[in-house]
């Protein structure tokens, strides 16, 4: 039952991927644009994209988040949850809220509930490159290496940034999918 459930919801964040709906974020289209370009800074234009992300333009949902980031960083994961809970009820459009609870649940080792959250994160945001590594290592954890291999090439693709660390991981994915092929 759980496997069926898993490979519904890997299906679902490749349908999401290739749906046709984007946001209408300028700022962020400029950004997204920008870390195609091979420039010095890109690390720069990434942060900038988090920071969009994390930001809101409700001030309670920006004090919310910040003490949600607060909370995980102290290691209150339990009043993360209840708090990010509560966040994504008062504002369900936000992609990076949805993130950041696939994210905790994922350090929670709750896989499922962890990619519902990727998949609600990327229909939002379908360039979140954050959430698809975060896609490719529960793959990783569940035992699916061609799912996780793609997840992270596909984060690569929307960041190239992301090469230099994802680059060897990348690499091994790719031998030992190979070698499971033949």
């Amino acid at each position: 039952m759980q496997t069926d459930v898993i490979d519904s919801l890997i299906n679902e964040v490749f349908q999401t991927l290739d749906s046709p709906h984007m946001p209408d974020t300028p700022d962020l289209d400029a950004l997204f644009s920008s870390l195609q370009t091979p420039i010095d800074n890109s690390a720069e234009t990434e942060s900038m994209i988090w920071h969009v992300w994390c930001s809101h333009e409700q001030p309670d949902a920006q004090t919310a988040m910040n003490d949600i980031m607060k909370a995980f960083d102290d290691g209150k994961i339990i009043q993360a949850d209840e708090a990010l809970a509560e966040l994504i009820s008062r504002w369900p459009t936000w992609a990076e809220a949805w993130n950041k609870r696939a994210t905790l649940r994922f350090v929670q080792e709750r896989d499922v509930e962890s990619l519902q959250d990727v998949v609600k994160t990327l229909a939002l945001e379908p360039r979140h490159f954050g959430a698809l590594g975060g896609f490719g290592q529960i793959c990783l954890r569940l035992g699916e290496p061609h799912w996780a291999l793609l997840g992270f090439k596909k984060a690569i693709e929307i960041n190239p940034n992301m090469a230099r660390t994802m680059g060897d991981v990348i690499t091994d994915l790719e031998q030992y999918v190979a070698r499971a092929t033949h």
